[in-house]
């Protein structure tokens, strides 16, 4: 029987953001990615998860196990239904921070995986996605 390769959890709290790094951590093992791709994976997904939280007011992580040839990784989605994100183009400029979170900012965030997209609307929302490669 093959393992499911796709999911969703729920991140509405503080827990759901441990919940969402602990299940970003088993998948990213499952895939093969690793130690240090691990460890990025994960981070990435720690900042995004507490950013749905704290300025999305909750969302989702979608999550789903990708093959392409003999490669395989792991594609996680950020989304919620928040205020949306104002001016996008300055929250990807490095060094901008809202002041909150681990201080990566989205930039940090995408330096740490191997693909990343944002799309955000003010008053729609915002779903980010973020791609490791084993």
């Amino acid at each position: 029987m093959r393992p499911e390769r796709t999911g969703s959890q729920p991140v509405r709290s503080e827990q759901d953001v441990v919940l969402a790094r602990q299940v970003a951590r088993k998948l990213a093992v499952e895939c093969g990615l690793r130690l240090v791709d691990q460890t990025k994976l994960v981070t990435a997904a720690s900042e995004l998860a507490r950013n749905t939280v704290i300025y999305g007011g909750g969302g989702d992580m979608d999550w789903e196990v990708v093959e392409e040839g003999s490669r395989k990784g792991l594609r996680l989605v950020f989304r919620d239904e928040g205020p949306g994100i104002a001016d996008v183009k300055l929250a990807m400029t490095d060094g901008w921070t809202s002041g909150n979170g681990l201080g990566l900012g989205l930039t940090g965030t995408r330096r740490l995986v191997d693909e990343f997209s944002l799309e955000s609307a003010p008053g729609v929302g915002t779903r980010v996605t973020i791609c490791k490669w084993n």
